[in-house]
């Protein structure tokens, strides 16, 4: 066979003007110091803060710090960051900013702050995702809170109510019922057309397990996402933790439904945070808590919101869960987020001990949006509601001098008593609208004032039965119309009257 050296040639030639050069460019940096999953990285220059990096044999974690000659970051997914990471390791950006799966998908399902199941249910399929940290909606995208949030809790929705959108705290010491406020809401929901984010942040695992279990039992799971950060994860998992929750609510409230998300709780958070932070080298400052502490809360609370209705009039309400030492809500967490929050629920141990639960204060406790949101027949029984336990309270304090009481003293007392005792709800048995105006309502009319004090709950009990079982329009007007009017009030004087004559001709001899 002839070999042609030109014909080679021009083969050659031809290929070479095909070729085009192609250069892969990758930032690098290298790891020069870990410890308590953190990473300080020398290279980099040009990373973001929020964005994903990705350590040897598939560790990822995320840039939380830039300094002047190196960048610190968390490290995911390694029990033993200190042992599957050494200083010298190749550390790559990813370009991406930490995001998550969300969507209907995950309702119903328990996944970790990077959104992955633990819930043994299988593969979470969905094809969206948002990032953790985003902006808040700006005043446009944003209309006036006006529509109620029930929880289904008498003490709350009557004076201290919330709106859809809002943002309310439940703040008090450890054990006096805050978490049972949460899931009652959460329970409440049901038929009422909101989802739930449940983010347990630093909680034992078996009160995790307890929640859900809970949430299961009475149907709410159905329409339920909870996000759990337990005490075993790492601070950097349970730092993400809250962030993680609202970008799932979001994606809910951006596709025009209606969202509830709980925090519990955010002292945990803010621990976390600390922990990072101080791990970082970043100066500390009021009770070690780094400079940006009231940050961290103020941009994942603003992200609660009723949306304009060009956007589709969607809304997240948010109730963050802070824990007091010693029913002190002066110090700094409690302080910043009572700020931030529109209002809070104060929860006393003195009461929770004595008896009384929910054990809130209405003294202390405060909302100061969602009265624009209160259906008019709760705002029509709930004023004298709390005329009546203002003036309760007030004779209770003079009462311990041991006074003798006049006669007109002597009926605020009682009629007092009997408010406290109306107020009184067993956990996981939210009521209806319906349900607690026609209790309070006969409550604040006097109803009850010659009703023993121990006969309350059951006068209550009794009385619901017999208005569902024998005039059921009352309710059912009280649910459609939400106004009490004239007539409608005095139709539910007749019943009252004639269920008490029975109720006490039944009881008196007991």
């Amino acid at each position: 066979m002839d070999i042609r050296p030109e014909e080679i040639t021009s083969i050659i030639k031809k290929e070479l003007s095909k070729y085009t050069a192609r250069l892969t460019v990758e930032s690098v940096g290298t790891v020069i110091q870990v410890g308590d999953a953190i990473a300080r990285i020398h290279g980099l220059d040009d990373v973001m803060v929020g964005e994903l990096i990705e350590f040897s044999e598939n560790i990822m974690g995320m840039v939380l710090s830039l300094e002047e000659d190196s960048v610190g970051a968390v490290i995911f997914g390694s029990d033993n960051p200190d042992r599957d990471i050494k200083e010298g390791d190749l550390v790559k950006r990813t370009g991406k900013i930490v995001r998550i799966p969300v969507g209907e998908a995950l309702l119903g399902r328990t996944v970790n702050t990077l959104g992955k199941p633990i819930d043994g249910k299988g593969e979470i399929h969905t094809d969206k995702f948002r990032a953790l940290h985003v902006n808040a909606p700006n005043i446009v995208e944003r209309q006036p809170v006006f529509e109620p949030l029930e929880t289904g809790i008498k003490a709350v929705d009557s004076m201290i109510p919330i709106g859809r959108g809002q943002r309310e705290l439940i703040i008090g010491d450890r054990q006096t019922g805050k978490t049972a406020i949460a899931i009652d809401t959460i329970i409440n929901q049901k038929g009422k057309g909101v989802y739930c984010v449940y983010v347990a942040i630093g909680q034992k695992m078996s009160n995790i397990v307890a929640v859900a279990e809970t949430l299961k039992k009475y149907g709410a799971m159905e329409y339920t996402t909870i996000v759990s950060a337990s005490s075993c994860a790492s601070a950097s998992l349970q730092y993400l933790a809250p962030y993680a929750g609202c970008a799932i609510a979001e994606e809910l409230m951006f596709s025009g439904k209606h969202a509830l998300i709980i925090y519990d709780d955010l002292s945990k958070h803010a621990q976390a945070y600390r922990q990072l932070s101080l791990l970082l080298r970043r100066p500390p400052g009021r009770e070690a808590y780094p400079g940006d502490i009231f940050y961290l809360h103020s941009r994942l609370l603003e992200r609660a919101a009723k949306l304009s209705n060009d956007l589709g009039g969607g809304s997240l309400s948010a109730i963050p869960i802070i824990e007091t030492q010693a029913g002190d809500i002066t110090s700094y967490i409690p302080t910043n987020v009572i700020s931030i929050t529109d209002g809070q629920i104060y929860l006393e141990s003195d009461l929770f001990y004595a008896g009384i639960r929910p054990a809130v204060n209405i003294g202390f406790s405060v909302s100061r949006v969602g009265g624009k949101a209160q259906p008019k027949a709760m705002r029509q029984v709930a004023g004298k509601l709390r005329m009546d336990l203002a003036q309760y309270r007030e004779l209770v304090t003079f009462t311990q001098f041991g006074s003798e009481l006049d006669k007109t003293t002597q009926s605020q007392l009682t009629r007092g008593e009997r408010m406290v005792e109306i107020l009184k709800q067993k956990q996981y048995e939210p009521l209806s609208l319906a349900e607690q105006i026609l209790i309070i309502y006969v409550g604040t009319q006097g109803f009850l004032d010659d009703i023993p004090v121990n006969q309350i709950a059951l006068f209550e009990k009794e009385f619901h039965a017999y208005v569902n079982a024998d005039f059921p329009q009352i309710s059912i007007e009280i649910e459609s119309k939400k106004v009490l009017s004239e007539e409608l009030m005095k139709k539910l004087e007749e019943v009252a009257d004639s269920f008490k004559k029975e109720f006490l001709a039944r009881h008196s001899k007991k």
